[in-house]
């Protein structure tokens, strides 16, 4: 064997090494449930959007995905450690083992399902139609607005403008920079109406009850939000299926649901402004 062959096969041989010592660090630090159990602490990644999860002035969390882990960890006798991303982040924090568990909202798509593990839905969000009550007096059904002289509101480059092209194809369709431009012009009467995810909608027409209406009940578009684990962890995924059929029987979720995403009395914790669109 020459010299060249015996460092080639050399180099190979370390490649491989590092190759095996490298690949279970990546998930060095994802724990499964039994781990977590042991560990004393479970860690919950959350995204700040409100009323999901949202800072006071002191830097306290507080938001629905607050509660839900605080009583998620209660429940299973442990510790909780919340920690705020990027939504972005959501799915690499968890695969990377910064966190055990994403309570964040998040939707759940097949996209996101090839990195991670969903539960069965917790919640659900969607896309809400806000009128302005006096331009739209007449309007019964969603058929009616979608006439040339209706103008709908939406923000630029969003599902819900896309969703306003699809199911108002002959109302005229102004785009906004943001969800507060958008606000504010079906506020003052610039617009007929504004699609936008929910709680936005809702909560419009909860502040100005005499000038602004949710004329359809319920969301045109719906998303359902579920746990995120990771992969090859069966246990901790029935856990959380128990924990969600548990708490849906004792209609804990739904009232915790309707007190952040159907009211206004958490205001009083937060003053904060309008969460940004996502």
């Amino acid at each position: 064997m020459t010299s060249t062959m015996r460092s080639a096969l050399g180099c190979l041989a370390l490649a491989v090494a590092m190759l095996l010592t490298a690949a279970p660090a990546e998930h060095a630090s994802a724990r499964p449930l039994l781990q977590v159990q042991k560990s004393g602490t479970l860690r919950v990644g959350v995204a700040l959007y409100a009323p999901w999860a949202a800072r006071t002035a002191n830097g306290d969390l507080i938001g629905f995905e607050i509660d839900v882990a605080k009583r998620l960890a209660a429940d299973m006798g442990l510790k909780v450690e919340i920690l705020s991303y990027a939504s972005s982040r959501l799915i690499p924090a968890l695969e990377g083992g910064e966190i055990d568990l994403i309570a964040a909202g998040l939707a759940i798509t097949p996209e996101r399902a090839l990195h991670v593990n969903f539960t069965a839905p917790y919640a659900s969000s969607g896309i809400a139609l806000a009128t302005q009550i006096q331009r739209t007096a007449s309007v019964k059904r969603l058929e009616d607005l979608d006439d040339e002289h209706y103008t709908i509101a939406a923000v630029a480059g969003s599902v819900a403008a896309e969703l306003a092209k699809r199911v108002l194809p002959h109302a005229r369709l102004q785009s906004f920079e943001n969800a507060d431009a958008a606000s504010g012009a079906l506020l003052a009467g610039k617009v007929d109406g504004y699609l936008e995810d929910e709680p936005v909608p809702t909560f419009l027409a909860l502040e100005n009850p005499s000038t602004i209406d949710l004329p359809l009940g319920q969301p045109l578009l719906t998303s359902s939000a579920g746990f995120a684990v990771i992969k090859g962890d069966p246990d901790f995924l029935a856990f959380l299926n128990a924990w969600i059929v548990s708490r849906e029987d004792d209609t804990w979720l739904r009232t915790t649901n309707d007190y952040w995403f159907k009211s206004l009395r958490w205001k009083d914790k937060l003053d904060a402004p309008r969460a940004p669109h996502r």
